[in-house]
């Protein structure tokens, strides 16, 4: 008979996805999963199979949590391009942060590419939820008449996205902060 689990799963995925955030996922060894985590070994092979299969469903956890701080930032009354300062600041203040760890999703596209079909596909359901966001933001301001009608949301979302990760990559290099934000402010011309 298995002994039940005593631990949160969702709480050893949280710490999880900070330890792959902190040292990308060669970085992280299964003694660093168990320290963050505070399960062990065994613990961590029997819940979630393989430390590939805890990165993966870290990832989507960490996914879930950027939705939804994107949605806290974008989600307002206030002007469209207003949000979307807002958005830029606040990737570049994630990025000169004290910890300077970047973006999760970022460092894993660095990392991996393109060579992990089951990562590869979390990020692009990300991404594609981040656009989709984008388009839908920019759809309503159409509506409201603060972006040109003849202007495609979608080619819009994309280049924002594509922004974002420019700036993350950027900010990675050692770009300053006039840097950022003189980029930051070029998109916003966009809209």
């Amino acid at each position: 008979m298995a002994r039940p689990r005593k631990f949160d799963e969702h709480t050893a995925i949280e710490r999880a996805m900070q330890a792959f955030w902190s040292g990308g996922y060669e970085g992280t060894s299964t003694e660093t999963l168990c320290e963050a985590t505070g399960l062990g070994r065994s613990s961590i092979y029997n819940t979630f199979t393989s430390k590939h299969e805890l990165f993966r469903k870290s990832l989507r956890h960490y996914a879930e949590v950027t939705a939804e701080t994107r949605a806290d930032l974008l989600d307002t009354p206030e002007p469209v391009r207003d949000r979307v300062r807002r958005l830029l600041r606040s990737i570049i203040d994630d990025e000169l942060s004290h910890d300077r760890r970047g973006c999760l999703a970022v460092n894993t596209v660095m990392e991996f590419g393109r060579t992990d079909p089951e990562i590869a596909a979390v990020i692009r359901r990300d991404s594609a939820r981040f656009v989709d966001d984008l388009r839908a933001l920019f759809e309503q301001a159409q509506r409201d008449g603060e972006i040109e009608r003849n202007r495609d949301p979608v080619a819009l979302a994309r280049f924002l996205h594509s922004t974002i990760g420019g700036l993350r990559v950027q900010a990675r290099q050692g770009l300053s902060r006039a840097a950022l934000e003189s980029i930051a402010d070029v998109a916003l011309t966009a809209l």
